[in-house]
């Protein structure tokens, strides 16, 4: 005797909910990792992941699980990250492309989950009365980058764009704090970071030639999110859970009306003026920069920049972005 149609229905969603428990009860924390981008005694990674914390989100989502959210910020930044994957250490962690990237290339089994954030703007900081202008001007020049991680591959990006090359000048690998340090001591003749260059040029302690803005874009950063194979395969219910719980964070970070409260969070988190941000922000809505689809036209720009790495020697083996998407999971966070 066949079941009505209802209970059949109800027998799925059951045994949907049952595989899921099961699978969450197996689990008692996740373990997310993120370059600690703040200067101060707080941490912050920016973006989605300080609002995600400052909201709870993904602690409130499995709560009724009885699964923890471990947080670990790494001033190490992506190089430090990858160890730590290497190492069995972190779950999924919030990283910039190269980071992501080099990972993967160096045999990292990792999976893309996520966007997290997509164009975001770079800085060439200067000594003030230096007179470089233009990239050509770098030509010789001790330059600051932090290597292994977003900013040398978006340096290497917009060299490239003006006939350039990391050969043409002289690398100091130096970290955002320390870089700024330096800049601001005339150690170095420039640094190529992110929107925290602003606050010396605030003090008149550098001058802000150019941005990948006024480079048609050439070396604007993506970030992603990145799960180990081993937790996306062994856990895909909660992975799907935490992607759909992370849109919460994505659809109130893109509302422009937000714009301020996020401004005001993350400078609070970061220790950073809050004009900083907003005017890194000013010319660049929320909702062009954080959404979290793996659409085409992101996942081409991840493209260009594991081809563009390679072709740097950033990494050995170039690979197809797409064959790194989890396809069954992605459509989890539209």
């Amino acid at each position: 005797m066949s079941l009505p149609f209802k209970r059949v229905i109800s027998l799925f969603a059951l045994t949907g909910f049952l595989a899921f428990t099961a699978n969450a009860a197996e689990l008692k924390e996740i373990r997310i990792a993120v370059p600690d981008l703040s200067a101060g005694t707080q941490h912050s990674g920016g973006g989605v992941v300080d609002v995600l914390r400052d909201q709870q989100i993904f602690e409130k989502a499995f709560a009724e699980q009885g699964i923890k959210i471990q947080w670990n910020f790494f001033k190490g930044a992506g190089p430090v990250i990858n160890e730590a994957f290497a190492n069995g250490q972190v779950d999924l962690a919030y990283l910039g492309d190269l980071a992501a990237i080099i990972g993967k290339s160096n045999g990292l089994d990792t999976r893309l989950l996520s966007a997290s954030a997509r164009g975001v703007k770079h800085y060439l900081g200067v000594v003030p009365g230096s007179g470089i202008k233009t990239l050509q001007d770098l030509k010789g020049k001790r330059v600051a980058i932090f290597r292994g991680t977003a900013s040398q591959l978006s340096f290497d990006a917009a060299l490239a764009s003006q006939g350039l090359s990391e050969k043409d000048v002289k690398v100091i690998n130096l970290d955002f704090n320390a870089a700024v340090a330096a800049l601001a001591a005339k150690q170095i003749d420039a640094s190529w970071s992110g929107s925290g260059l602003t606050a010396l040029q605030a003090k008149g302690l550098a001058e802000l030639p150019l941005t990948t803005k006024d480079l048609a874009g050439a070396g604007s950063v993506q970030a992603v999110l990145v799960g180990t194979g081993k937790f996306v395969d062994e856990h895909p219910e909660v992975v799907a859970k935490l992607l759909k719980a992370q849109q919460q964070a994505v659809d109130w970070l893109t509302q422009e009306s937000n714009k301020d409260a996020y401004v005001q969070l993350v400078s609070g988190l970061a220790s950073y003026p809050p004009v900083i941000l907003s005017q890194d922000l000013q010319d660049q809505k929320l909702s062009e920069v954080f959404p979290s689809t793996l659409d085409p036209v992101f996942l081409g720009k991840l493209q260009d920049a594991v081809d563009l790495a390679a072709q740097q020697k950033l990494i050995r083996k170039p690979f197809k972005v797409s064959d790194w998407v989890v396809p069954e999971l992605a459509a989890a966070k539209l």
